[in-house]
């Protein structure tokens, strides 16, 4: 990837505090079209606040971010999950009770490009419409290894399955840029395996660029071509795998930490 590559994700000098909590400190990243990125750090370093203030869960003290273009720092979650900028959560959230298709049906609602009323009457355009979201569910399946269990109740499936089905949900809203918190957690080898080839077909073939926060490392030095290291709310390394497993900074964080 060039490093000209133009920015999807720019986030500049962001802070949050909690009370007296310095939850996150003058924290800067820009990810790239096209690019695989890693956010990565002990427990309670502060990654996941990043996200939920990267797509508008909680609003910054100071600094700014930018999306796809636009300038989001304060905009509610759904309208910058519209704009192209999608994420997972840690704890998933599916419609337990829908099946997998129903559930990619739900997540692609607001792409809809018709009315209340020519929904209601069952119009050409609008069985033209829900026909091509049906197509589209089924490639999404198939991309995610999911299209066995199409029609088996989310709450159902095993955990591994779960959260290929949150990525298949994350990509049926739309994204353009993906926030994957944790996408590996309770995999087994193999499945992480086959969840790496995925994600690197959908930077790909889709040209979705992708930002994960993940504490299996070989996800994370397997996968990812630049990887950002916090700790206590800061950003303490950036640089490609190698480079951040030798710095020293990282090797104090995760060893002389009791934190995880």
């Amino acid at each position: 990837m060039s490093a000209a590559a133009e920015a999807v994700l720019d986030v500049e000098s962001l802070s949050l505090a909690f009370g007296g909590l310095q939850a996150v400190d003058a924290f800067s990243m820009v990810l790239r079209r096209g690019e695989l990125a890693g956010l990565i750090g002990p427990n309670g370093a502060g990654k996941s606040t990043v996200f939920n203030l990267v797509t508008g869960v909680y609003r910054p003290d100071v600094g700014e971010v930018r999306a796809l273009g636009r300038r989001v720092t304060g905009w509610r979650p759904e309208a910058i999950a519209r704009l192209g900028l999608v994420r997972s959560f840690q704890n998933i959230r599916l419609f337990r009770d829908l099946s997998v298709r129903d559930n990619l049906l739900a997540a692609m609602h607001a792409q809809l490009p018709y009315g209340l009323l020519a929904g209601l009457l069952r119009t050409p355009a609008a069985l033209r419409a829900e026909a091509g979201l049906g197509e589209r569910a089924e490639e999404l399946m198939g991309l995610m290894g999911l299209e066995a269990r199409a029609d088996e109740e989310a709450g159902s499936l095993p955990y591994g399955d779960q959260k290929k089905l949150e990525i298949a949900r994350a990509l049926a809203a739309g994204a353009q840029v993906l926030l994957l918190d944790e996408p590996a957690a309770g995999m087994n080898p193999r499945e992480s395996q086959w969840l790496m080839q995925a994600l690197r077909r959908l930077r790909d073939e889709r040209g979705v660029s992708i930002l994960l926060i993940e504490h299996d490392m070989r996800v994370v030095m397997g996968l990812c071509e630049r990887v950002l290291v916090m700790d206590h709310g800061q950003k303490i390394a950036e640089g490609t795998p190698h480079q951040v497993q030798r710095d020293a900074r990282v090797i104090e964080a995760y060893l002389g930490s009791k934190k995880g």
